[in-house]
């Protein structure tokens, strides 16, 4: 059974720095893209950051790109997402995903950017 756990959120001050973890198990993570999205009160899911199974490329929305880096160790299972300078906007739970053919999710991990 696929199971993702999230880890690393908290509160964060503005320009600071953070990083999330996603431990995967119960699939062969390394045939998996590895995805964070972001869920702000009131608003959808929206995707932050992926990476392929592969290579591996990378993606970012526009409004954390150059701030935020995600990675992958196969080795460990785990996908991390890099926070630097996060911004009050940036307050959100982050959910894991890993996607191919289907979507496993974690249950997410509540970030809080505050001064």
């Amino acid at each position: 059974q696929a199971h993702l756990v999230e880890s690393g959120g908290g509160l964060v001050q503005p320009g600071g720095s953070l990083r999330l973890s996603c431990a995967a198990s119960g699939f062969t993570f390394s045939l998996y893209a590895m995805n964070w999205y972001s869920q702000a009160p009131g608003k959808e899911r929206e995707l932050v950051a992926g990476i392929t199974s592969t290579e591996p490329y990378t993606n970012y929305a526009d409004s954390v790109k150059c701030r935020f880096t995600i990675s992958r160790d196969n080795a460990k299972n785990t996908v991390y997402l890099e926070m630097t300078s996060p911004k009050h906007e940036d307050t959100a739970v982050y959910y894991c995903n890993a996607r191919r053919y289907v979507d496993y999710w974690g249950k997410g991990t509540m970030v809080t950017v505050s001064s």
